[in-house]
């Protein structure tokens, strides 16, 4: 492949709702450009981008795949995203690493949820886009219908630059509305071809103040003035252009390419980067050229168990050369560069370098992750990293045989590194270890990705709730631990006084004992019984908080004292005192944030309601409604799954822990009953 300056290069991601035909077109895109010879189907798992065996198997993009190819002295890096919900991390990702995109809309199933979706994240980039209208020659397929959906979900802006000649099964191939006249077009399309080339120019004109005068004085503008003024219109985000094809039957696709190259931005285009020089502290606007200072943006990384470490890097500025050094502005550390590679789905060509603007990847950092910004250690900058979402469903993972709990930690660690949407944290409480994800398909990819990469076989569960217990009122215990064997006996006696704390106070000891009725030397082992009763609770066996003990008597005996004896007897007092407190359970509160189209709000309002919500305020706007509420973690373990559910995908939220809360005592009943089951089994 030649080398390539920023002006020459195109960074677009391909998004859709999962099924519109969206690795279909990639394919039918590489082999256009003679990238590929043979022409892959998803449903044979052959195609170039999902080539990772769960993608087969699934029949869906899990990862985004880098597909760059050559066309019309250009090179175009296609960042195939996954189109299913769960893989939204991967969406963020390449949308942060591009300048362009294309959202693929089926034509039979018309606008779906994902569809939506997509086009938020691209509009909260900004990120100028093309919409194209797939599988144009499918049963039940109708552009204009599909049209007038996108027309009414995302306006007038959305305006076809094609119209498809026929449909279904006699689709022919697509009218170019910039060069046809309504004399050109077949009979049915001549009023549509007429009235849609007007919106074009109008569009077109609105760019530039020479142009919208010709058009308002009535005179027709060249093709060369539409194409310029269009380009300019959707560079600003004032036009999307809607194009129509079959991926399937590569229809349209060319003509895909083409408007991609003609009409979505270069980096050259769009302009001057801003980083941070993270010694002055100050932002700097640098040119997206080889000659500028480097900066490289890591959007993806993969681990693999024999190549290692994979690094896909967005050179913005500068350049990369194989066999040279850089340094980690994140890290504050140098890193050595070994072979960079272009890659091609899971194909590697070994490159000389990464010029601006461009895409690679290099095998083996060190030091290096994702969100990271390799730069020039005479002259450090970050630039702004990928803002992904936080996981909402999480497991409780556990080994399946001894050899797999040995490597489970590593395993982990890597997947964790690979994908930034899985987090994994060990809860102190439960001791189970927890992985989190963003649904149900994407914890299972997770699960299935560290057996097959690291061969660690995991089972999952639902997570512990991590409850805790507390007394009610303050109460005096004491115990007397006499115990007389045949050599020395054991003699213990305390008495402590138990108070109840303010809730997330914690627990606290102190002593306060007069006269020496408890030598001052085994005060610290009756601190150490107080800390390990707590440790399990009397109600179901949860750790004991909001609780100060004090130890304000005793007594002792000259020969038969001990600390193990302090130790046991201060130990049961604190249990004996627990069971007199009028002890209750306490459970996590989240503070949650849902995020909802208007239609849904009662739904969901309902259904929050019989999780024990308190909700706290709604704020509406632009038709989307923001729920704040509170909300027992043991009713939000599947709550990512029952909101997909309840608003048809489109729903989110946010959830963060608040505080703990008494439980309700017809909850506590039944939490107490679970445990002494799950004792009776073990």
């Amino acid at each position: 492949m030649e080398n390539y300056q920023s002006g020459q290069i195109h960074n677009v991601v391909l998004l859709s709702h999962s099924g519109a035909g969206k690795t279909s077109l990639s394919e039918a895109m590489l082999f256009q450009s003679k990238a590929i010879t043979r022409l892959g189907k998803v449903d044979d798992g052959a195609t170039t981008s999902d080539h990772d065996p769960e993608e087969v198997k699934r029949k869906i993009s899990i990862s985004t795949s880098l597909l760059p190819f050559e066309w019309n002295k250009t090179k175009v890096n296609i960042l195939d995203a996954p189109g299913y919900a769960d893989f939204v991390g991967e969406v963020k990702a390449a949308l942060r690493v591009a300048e362009g995109a294309v959202i693929v809309v089926c034509a039979a199933s018309g606008m779906e949820v994902g569809t939506e979706m997509v086009w938020k994240y691209a509009e909260d980039e900004g990120v100028p886009r093309i919409l194209f209208i797939n599988k144009i020659d499918r049963e039940n397929a109708d552009f204009f219908k599909t049209l007038e959906q996108l027309e009414n979900t995302f306006g007038k802006k959305c305006m076809p630059i094609q119209l498809p000649i026929g449909s279904e099964s006699s689709f022919e191939g697509v009218l170019d509305l910039i060069t046809a006249k309504p004399s050109d077009a077949p009979s049915n399309l001549g009023d549509k071809v007429a009235a849609f080339r007007d919106r074009l120019a109008e569009a077109a004109a609105e760019t530039d103040d020479d142009l919208i005068a010709k058009y308002l004085e009535g005179e027709e503008l060249t093709e060369e003035e539409l194409r310029r003024g269009l380009q300019a219109a959707i560079t600003g985000g004032k036009a999307v252009p809607v194009m129509v094809g079959s991926a399937m039957q590569n229809k349209g696709v060319a003509e895909l390419m083409n408007a991609i190259c003609s009409h979505l931005p270069s980096p050259k285009d769009k302009g001057k980067i801003t980083a941070r020089n993270p010694q002055t502290q100050q932002e700097e606007a640098i040119d997206p050229e080889d000659t500028a200072p480097l900066s490289a943006l890591v959007f993806k990384t993969t681990a693999d168990p024999y190549v290692g470490r994979l690094t896909y890097l967005r050179v913005y500025s500068g350049a990369i050369n194989s066999d040279s050094s850089v340094w980690n502005a994140n890290k504050n550390r140098a890193e050595r560069i070994g072979q960079l590679y272009m890659i091609r789905g899971k194909a590697q060509e070994a490159v000389s370098r990464i010029a601006a603007g461009d895409i690679g990847a290099v095998a083996k950092l060190a030091e290096t992750g994702t969100n990271d910004t390799l730069c020039n250690k005479e002259h450090p900058l970050l630039l702004d990293t990928i803002d992904f979402p936080a996981p909402t469903l999480s497991v409780a993972v556990y080994p399946k045989t001894k050899a797999d709990m040995d490597k489970l930690g590593p395993a982990l660690g890597r997947l964790s590194e690979e994908d930034s949407t899985i987090t994994v944290h060990k809860d102190t409480v439960t001791a189970e270890t927890i992985v989190s994800g963003m649904g149900e398909a994407h914890v299972d990819v997770s699960v299935e990705k560290i057996k097959r990469k690291f061969g660690v076989e995991l089972r999952t569960e639902t997570p512990k709730i991590p409850y805790k217990e507390t007394i009610t009122v303050p109460v005096k215990s004491e115990y007397k631990h006499k115990k007389q064997t045949g050599g020395h006996g054991q003699y213990a006696h305390v008495l402590l006084e138990l108070e109840p704390l303010p809730r997330g106070t914690g627990s606290e000891f102190g002593a306060k004992v007069v006269g020496g009725s408890v030598p001052k030397n085994y005060i610290p082992a009756v601190e150490k019984g107080v800390n390990e009763a707590l440790h399990e609770g009397v109600l179901a066996g949860y750790p004991v908080t909001d609780l100060k003990v004090k130890l304000y008597d005793g007594s002792y005996h000259s020969v038969d004292s001990s600390d193990i004896a302090f130790k046991l007897a201060s130990s049961h007092a604190v249990r004996k005192g627990v069971l007199e407190g009028q002890p209750v359970l306490l459970e996590p509160i989240m503070n949650i944030q849902v995020t909802i189209p208007d239609s849904f709000t009662g739904d969901v309002m309902s259904d929050l309601n019989g999780k024990r919500a308190k909700v706290l305020g709604m704020t509406p706007g632009d038709g989307i409604n923001i729920i704040d509420a509170q909300v027992p973690l043991a009713e939000m373990l599947r709550y990512a799954i029952d909101l997909r559910s309840i608003t048809q995908g489109r729903g989110g939220y946010t959830m963060e822990f608040s505080h703990y809360e008494e439980v309700p005592q017809h909850v506590t009943q039944r939490i107490i009953a679970a445990s002494k089951k799950e004792s009776e089994k073990t």
